[in-house]
């Protein structure tokens, strides 16, 4: 079975409602998974913008959230959790904003696309201290057995 990561709150591909970034109340969207591989030990998900600052030109991915050793037998993340909901063990990176948690879309123009990717680990990875995005990639090489990918999109309004 292949790894799906999916929300009730926007459909792949589509516009993410304003609810879950910087113009609403920045809550990060439901988000639930399934097919995560047997021998999977730990799950890791990074939420990135590949398209800051402008779509038209862009020059580096802004990242969102960063959060990993969540435990293989969770299979959802509640609408607007943090930190201290999170399940059991999970712990979390620093944002482009240099915070844990989530920060929503909040593009300075034109319209952005926003990756949530899942991934599955065949380990728990060692306490890496509020690591980067680019500290956990390196962290998880060798170690991912099977990912998953949501794309969202917004605009300001």
């Amino acid at each position: 079975m292949t790894m799906i990561l999916t929300t009730d709150a926007f459909q792949n591909n589509a516009e993410i409602p304003s609810t879950y970034t910087c113009e609403g109340e920045d809550l990060s969207p439901h988000l639930l998974w399934e097919g995560v591989p047997t021998e999977a030990k730990s799950l890791a998900l990074i939420v990135d913008d590949p398209d800051a600052p402008d779509p038209d030109a862009p020059k580096m991915t802004w990242v969102h959230w960063v959060l990993y050793n969540i435990p293989a037998s969770v299979h959802e993340l509640a609408q607007g959790i943090d930190g201290v909901e999170l399940p059991a063990g999970t712990l979390q990176g620093i944002n482009d904003w240099r915070r844990t948690g989530y920060g929503g879309p909040c593009p300075p123009i034109g319209r952005h696309r926003y990756f949530y990717k899942l991934y599955a680990l065949d380990e728990m990875l060692p306490d890496l201290d509020r690591p980067s995005k680019a500290d956990l990639e390196e962290a998880m090489q060798g170690h991912v057995i099977a990912q998953a990918e949501l794309v969202g999109t917004y605009q300001k309004h």
